[in-house]
């Protein structure tokens, strides 16, 4: 009698019913086809459960590290399987595993394919074109429901895994294949009050994930599970496009946009605050990794002397006085790290007053926002930027025609030149070459300049798509400084300052951050810097300068 191994595989574990490749089916399929046989007896099955043939090695499978093992000890003689593509449906690895069990006297067998044999060169070409074909059938399969799902997906339907917090599930009134309803997303108003407590504090008051999680704890809040919030579960909250109405690959529909519950304004803001926090920017971090604590500027304020970052500490100033008592204080301050920890020469100051520090930078920071009372409507300032490119096309149209003309005289003197040969031209080759020279310049002068313009229109562009954000944010602050709380103070300073240094005698610098600092350049230069300068008509403030800025 012939020994037969049996070897059985489905791709997923919901492969249970009587379809094409589950697992009875395939295991009734080869007990009826060596039945028909008169000598062979099945021994042993082996199953695979939720197995890619197309994305998993065999050496990465266990039953076909199984079997070949068995091959070695000559415990079978038949490898009999429903199709050969259980096997696997890898094009340049599946035909050799075949080839190696009929090398070491495997025969290996198929109950839809007969056996596969590898008497001749057309039986190794079949070999290899049977998996081939089976290879292709599986991208083809993988393509399609990607697309699939991705489709749902763009239609705001359920595809599994998870539900996204601040939203639920609804009957779309679609069913699948199986006759099971398809779901879809919808709002959920209680989640969405609770997404958006997390941008407001994530955004103006600097709460990290961690502190995030924590409050909603506190505060008897939990995720769609039951379960308390973490940093981790926050953080992806945070990140995902698909509150701004966009898959991962950025793509976006008119039922993704339905369901949006963030503004890309806000969206970028809390990028950018994960970013600077992030480690790979520590050095270049000018927002506060945290906002508790009494000091306005921690995160974004360095020494002018040696560019060391400057850390907030609590200082206890106490001395007794001559009466006998005892005078203390409890002060807030700014210490040079590397002053204080002797890492490098630095002529500065080790200690810096928070209180002083603050209120000088935010002075500076009401003048800006008082600069823009000045500033022109939205609408105008849309305008503005309009006709600056309108401009920048009307002189690109122009540049386009005289490129014309020039290279029209090109081709007529490159023609000319023919005639020179054959001596019909009135001009001279000298004549010629330098005629020839002169227009080639001006070619390459007119296209050089008109790159460049056309560079400018797509600046000018930029700005036009940075603006509006910039100046809704420009007057929120404005509006809400004053009465704002130190944590908001503080996420507004960090995101406005680029860079705050402090030196002896209390010589402070500041820069802007360049997204304002382009905004301001580009409405009225002269009047920001005369406001910022002569703030409400008195002497400008000579303790305080403005760096890595070009607002002359």
């Amino acid at each position: 009698m012939k020994r037969v191994y049996c070897l059985y595989r489905v791709s997923t574990k919901k492969q249970v019913d009587k379809n094409e490749n589950d697992i009875p089916m395939q295991k009734t399929a080869c007990h009826e086809f060596a039945g028909r046989q008169e000598d062979w007896v099945i021994l042993r099955e082996f199953s695979e459960k939720g197995i890619s043939g197309y994305k998993v090695s065999a050496q990465d499978r266990d039953a076909i590290q199984d079997l070949k093992e068995a091959a070695l000890k000559d415990e079978f003689d038949i490898l009999l399987v429903f199709m050969f593509d259980r096997i696997g449906r890898i094009d340049d690895e599946t035909p050799f595993v075949v080839e190696w069990f009929a090398k070491h006297g495997i025969e290996v067998w198929s109950t839809r394919e007969g056996q596969q044999r590898f008497d001749s060169h057309v039986d190794k070409l079949m070999n290899y074109l049977r998996f081939w074909q089976a290879s292709g059938e599986s991208e083809k399969t993988s393509i399609r429901i990607s697309s699939k799902m991705q489709q749902m997906q763009m239609d705001g339907m359920y595809t599994g895994g998870p539900v996204k917090f601040g939203y639920c599930l609804v009957d779309s009134g679609l069913v699948n294949r199986k006759g099971a309803p398809i779901k879809k997303y919808e709002i959920d108003p209680a989640e969405k009050e609770i997404l958006d407590l997390i941008d407001e504090l994530t955004v103006h008051k600097g709460y990290g994930a961690w502190r995030l999680a924590d409050l909603l704890n506190k505060e008897g809040h939990r995720t769609r599970s039951g379960e308390k919030f973490t940093g981790l579960k926050i953080s992806r909250i945070l990140k995902d496009p698909y509150y701004c109405g966009r898959l991962e690959d950025g793509s976006t529909s008119d039922a993704l946009q339905a369901l949006r519950l963030r503004s890309d304004e806000t969206y970028s803001q809390i990028m950018y605050i994960m970013e600077q926090r992030s480690r790979k920017n520590e050095e270049k971090r000018h927002i506060a990794m945290r906002t508790q604590g009494q000091a306005m500027l921690s995160g974004n304020i360095f020494c002018a002397h040696c560019g060391g970052r400057l850390a907030a500490i609590h200082y206890t100033d106490s001395y007794e006085r001559a009466d006998g008592s005892v005078y203390c204080v409890d002060q807030v301050k700014y210490s040079c790290y590397h002053k204080s920890r002797k890492l490098c020469p630095c002529d500065g100051q080790t200690t810096y007053q928070a209180e002083k520090v603050d209120g000088m930078v935010s002075q500076t920071i009401r003048e800006i926002f008082k600069s823009m009372s000045g500033a022109p409507e939205e609408e105008k300032i849309q305008d503005l930027f309009q006709r600056r490119i309108a401009g920048n096309r009307a002189m690109q149209k122009k540049l386009g025609f005289e490129l014309g003309k020039h290279r029209e005289q090109l081709t007529k003197l490159q023609m000319e030149i023919a005639k020179t040969l054959t001596g019909d031209s009135l001009y001279s080759p000298e004549d010629l070459t330098q005629a020839l020279q002169t227009v080639k310049k001006r070619i390459e002068e007119s296209e050089i300049q008109l790159e460049r313009l056309k560079e400018e229109e797509a600046q000018k562009k930029q700005g036009i798509e940075m603006v509006t954000p910039a100046y809704k944010q420009f007057k929120s602050w404005a509006e809400e400084f004053d009465s704002a709380t130190l944590e908001q103070k503080k996420m507004i300073a960090c995101q406005l300052l680029k860079r705050v240094e402090v030196g002896r005698d209390y010589k402070i610098s500041v820069e802007l951050n360049m997204t304002y600092s382009q905004f301001c350049n580009e409405w009225n230069a002269n009047e920001f810097l005369d406001a910022l300068q002569h703030p409400a008509g008195n002497e400008p403030d000579e303790s305080i300068s403005f760096q890595g800025m070009d607002l002359c």
